[in-house]
């Protein structure tokens, strides 16, 4: 049998780059220095107008294939994450099929998954290699949450920003990936949510959880949601571990959804987790939704701080509610 091992990661941004004191001009009564303190972001990507999750998708996948010297025809399948598709339908991992000239022969698709969205890409794929389906998996997280938020929503638009990840998953001989372990609450929709644009009408939509203040088409409740990862994510991590059979002291680094500075800053400290073993990768990408686990892993092997034998645990939380997390063991020697 084979098993999933992450190979190599390309991470591509728009252009465009909206700093925190563009936005203190734009709008002075924000306070800039207070929601830095609390975000722990000073910039974000944004998409241009024209521009949507396929395009980073592509420019993401396009930079792996010629950054490791990949050649399209080897991919067996094609994974998507992303909340923000082109299209209602077709489904937009078939129109990457095609633009990046991977082979009729590959499944494509969407799921729509959001901040868990990495973690539960990882287990498709280990099941698809495990399956002797696939040796080679591509995938991509890419979103533009931007086009959802209001230019005047102060609590959002200074937390997200638009981004993808491209990730490579090979056959290997030994497993990497273990202690899969998930989870979904779907009480918890209301506080993390776009109502419109889909099939049920607007009217007998599911209503936001308080009271709306922005008008953009996201609503969060941002307290909401810390409440629920405080509380669920510490008992996933002891699931995990035990199902892993893996102490918690054999675990080198954690590497969590990164959401906002505040809400890390509490996971670690119920947790009773160095900041060394918890890292983040923030201040200049935002939250990039699916994308952020891959961003970061992508980050800590150009810092030498992920090299072969290295242990973590990826936990990945959010929209839906829905959580999932694995041990991983870092095989990929760049």
């Amino acid at each position: 049998m084979k098993y999933a091992a992450i190979g190599p990661i390309a991470v591509h941004y728009p252009e465009r780059v909206e700093t925190n004191e563009a936005l203190q001009r734009a709008f002075p009564d924000w306070d800039m220095d207070l929601i830095f303190e609390k975000t722990g972001i000073a910039s974000r990507h944004i998409a241009a107008a024209d521009e949507c999750a396929s395009d980073l998708g592509v420019a993401a996948a396009q930079k792996l294939f010629s950054q490791y010297e990949i050649d399209p025809a080897s991919i067996d399948f094609l994974l998507l994450c992303t909340q923000t598709p082109d299209y209602p339908l077709p489904t937009t991992a078939c129109l990457l099929q095609t633009r990046l000239g991977l082979p009729t022969s590959a499944g494509a698709l969407d799921f729509n998954l959001g901040c868990s969205g990495f973690v539960y890409g990882l287990a498709l794929a280990d099941g698809l290699i495990r399956l002797g389906s696939c040796r080679r998996v591509l995938l991509i997280t890419a979103e533009t949450y931007s086009k959802y938020i209001d230019p005047t929503d102060r609590s959002l638009r200074t937390i997200f920003g638009d981004g993808a990840a491209a990730t490579l998953i090979e056959a290997a001989d030994a497993p990497a990936l273990c202690g899969f372990k998930f989870g979904t609450d779907g009480e918890g929709a209301d506080t993390l949510m776009v109502s419109t644009g889909g099939a049920r009408p607007v009217k007998d939509a599911i209503k936001p959880r308080h009271r709306k203040r922005w008008p953009s088409a996201l609503y969060m409740d941002g307290p909401s949601l810390i409440s629920f990862t405080v509380a669920q994510v510490p008992k996933l991590i002891d699931q995990i571990l035990e199902l892993a059979r893996v102490d918690q002291n054999a675990i080198d680094l954690y590497l969590l959804h990164q959401a906002t500075k505040k809400m890390l800053e509490q996971l670690q400290l119920r947790l009773g987790i160095g900041e060394d073993r918890m890292p983040t990768l923030l201040e200049h990408c935002g939250n990039t939704v699916s994308s952020t686990i891959p961003i970061l892993i992508d980050h800590l092997r150009g810092e030498t701080r992920l090299r072969p034998g290295v242990r973590s645990l990826l936990v990945g939380f959010g929209v839906g509610w829905s959580w999932a997390g694995c041990v991983w063991t870092e095989t990929w020697g760049g």
